[in-house]
């Protein structure tokens, strides 16, 4: 199976975890420049008011392009806290939050200086969690188009999506909104647990 190339981000869209499913080991991509408004620092969840973006704010670069390995985070605005209230309120009342929370709680206690390494890590414990094993490296340079490696790094931008499984799968505000899809992989995770590989 072909090695799926992806770029770093935030609590991955489940297009992301889509493409993991159908190739072999990832390699995420950290020497792309960096590009505000996409995955790599953003997710969608939802919440009671609707779709809702959390964005992880990053320190500004010297120079107009920044290489992702290179992205900082920024502790402006005590984002940690409101992501993770953001998250405990949208998912408190879905099957599996109480018993996953203690898994990722910790993610927002630590502070990470690095963008990629905070990516990494929990993308890896999504995997974990859900039970999907694949290994996941970062590349040691600019990846272009060879042999063995199929390139999904188009996932990052908001607009490019992988078609998805078109069966819906349970969500707390499905009645409310009916049912909204590629939204971060925690929203299938906390709404379907185990049954999370079977799905994608």
């Amino acid at each position: 199976m072909d090695t799926i190339l992806l770029t770093s981000a935030y609590l991955p869209p489940i297009s992301f975890f889509t493409a993991i499913n159908r190739g072999g080991d990832v390699l995420v991509e950290q020497y792309d420049n960096y590009c505000k408004q996409t995955y790599r620092n953003r997710c969608v969840i939802a919440t009671a008011g609707g779709k809702q973006t959390l964005t992880i704010p990053v320190a500004k670069s010297d120079s107009p392009k920044q290489l992702m390995k290179d992205v900082r985070i920024s502790d402006h605005g005590e984002w940690r806290r409101q992501h993770w209230n953001a998250l405990e309120s949208a998912y408190m009342n879905s099957p599996f939050f109480m018993y996953y929370q203690d898994d990722f709680r910790p993610f927002y206690e630590k502070k990470y200086e690095f963008l990629i390494d905070f990516n990494t890590e929990l993308t890896r414990r999504i995997m974990e969690l859900a039970g999907v094993r694949k290994e996941i490296k970062l590349t040691e340079s600019y990846m272009r188009g060879t042999d063995g490696i199929t390139d999904q790094r188009a996932l990052a931008e908001p607009g490019v999506q992988e078609p998805l499984n078109a069966k819906p799968y349970w969500q707390v505000f499905k009645q409310k909104y009916g049912f909204q899809a590629n939204l971060s992989a925690v929203d299938l995770l906390f709404n379907m647990g185990p049954e999370f590989p079977l799905y994608l």
